[in-house]
């Protein structure tokens, strides 16, 4: 035993000798030291690039490209106070290029009620902007500046292809932050939100998780091929800032709006508003287990109303809602079933003001069949 400890004294020993008899030894090589230039931190030796993630370059390639045509609004409207003072109030928001010659997407209630309209583009230079049109219902509207030279533009791609979790970003000005990136996913589509102008019912709606904030609306959701796929709208909010619960009008009614506008037409509305229902909700109200959209209320002197749809007369409690029952149930719109809550408002997206509309609806235990000139309403109802 003795002989084992003696040896293993000697080993260590030696290796002690053999480390401290080296000339550039010191206790801070065994432990680490400061940086050779005196601070109180070290790094890698070689500095190395930052290896970007394919995601991340994605990230930067369409923010690169969508910060150029994505302008910063601001409106003005002049009131009078008690003293019948006019004086001016400004009101903040987003907005995007979708031509070269300067036609911009925004949200209705980012300019509804403005005396005058200006447009501050990414190098700061400022234009007066006109309102060529307004959709209230959409809470769409398209203005216009004369550039001084052809402008970069984004390019409107196709909502009806979203999926849910598919990634998406935004580009706008929160608070007046201006040109802010924030990125997320689809969350869920066809939502229905009260909300846009005058809080009015908005149906169809993308629902994301990226970061939406006030002075965001009326900027541009976009995919992860740069494309617009939806105008952002509104935020769920209790606290007032973002908390991952966001809503942008899905682009393809933005799209059916500027045709409408290009070819001089109004565009479509049947005038009720719907709740979806359907599977055990739709039996216990004595409705067929297929469901549809349940007619809530008929808009006086709306298309539907001419053609005698019916809306609800009474109203339930289902959980913490009110439900409105006894009006029609919308089964089939132009012979496809009703399968999601935003079918009339996609359908409609299609035509336009005066064609026509066949409804599939149940109606005290039958199904009938109701043609609908479709009209241009102006109520808050699709």
């Amino acid at each position: 035993m003795k002989t084992r400890i003696l040896l293993l004294a000697t080993i260590l020993i030696a290796i002690f000798v053999l480390i401290t008899s080296r000339g550039n030894w010191s206790m801070q090589s065994l432990v680490g030291s400061a940086g050779a230039d005196g601070r109180l931190w070290s790094g890698p030796s070689t500095i190395h690039g930052a290896g970007l993630t394919p995601d991340e370059l994605n990230n930067i390639e369409i923010y690169k490209a969508g910060r150029q045509a994505t302008v910063y609004i601001t409106s003005t409207v002049y009131r009078q106070d008690w003293f019948f003072q006019v004086y001016p109030v400004k009101d903040l928001g987003s907005g995007f290029i979708i031509d070269e010659k300067g036609l911009i997407l925004t949200n209705y209630h980012v300019v509804s009620g403005s005396n005058q309209v200006e447009v501050t583009m990414p190098d700061q230079t400022k234009y007066k902007a006109e309102i060529l049109n307004r959709d209230r219902p959409d809470d769409l509207a398209l203005i216009r500046i004369h550039p001084r030279k052809p402008l970069p533009y984004l390019r409107l791609g196709d909502s009806d292809k979203l999926q849910v979790g598919q990634k998406v970003l935004a580009i706008g000005n929160p608070f007046g932050l201006d040109l802010t990136l924030t990125t997320g996913v689809v969350s869920s589509l066809g939502r229905t939100i009260q909300g846009g102008a005058n809080d009015q019912v908005l149906e169809g709606m993308i629902q994301t998780d990226a970061a939406i904030n006030s002075g965001n609306s009326g900027g541009p959701l976009l995919d992860s091929s740069g494309n617009v796929i939806g105008v952002n709208t509104a935020i769920y909010t209790p606290s007032g800032g973002s908390v991952g619960i966001g809503f942008a009008m899905p682009i393809n009614r933005a799209k059916a709006m500027l045709s409408d506008f290009q070819a001089g037409r109004r565009r479509a509305r049947l005038g009720v508003t719907v709740v979806y229902v359907a599977g055990d909700l739709a039996e216990a109200l004595d409705l067929p287990r297929e469901g549809g959209l349940l007619v809530q209320d008929v808009g006086s002197g709306s298309a539907a109303e001419a053609a005698g749809i019916r809306g609800a007369r009474r109203t339930v409690l289902i959980g913490n809602a009110e439900v409105g029952i006894g009006g029609d149930l919308i089964m089939a719109i132009d012979g496809k079933p009703v399968d999601r809550s935003d079918a009339i408002a996609r359908a409609i997206a299609q035509k336009h003001a005066g064609d026509s509309m066949e409804l599939t609806v149940f109606r005290n235990g039958r199904r009938l069949k109701i043609t609908v000139r479709l009209g241009a309403a102006v109520e808050d109802r699709i």
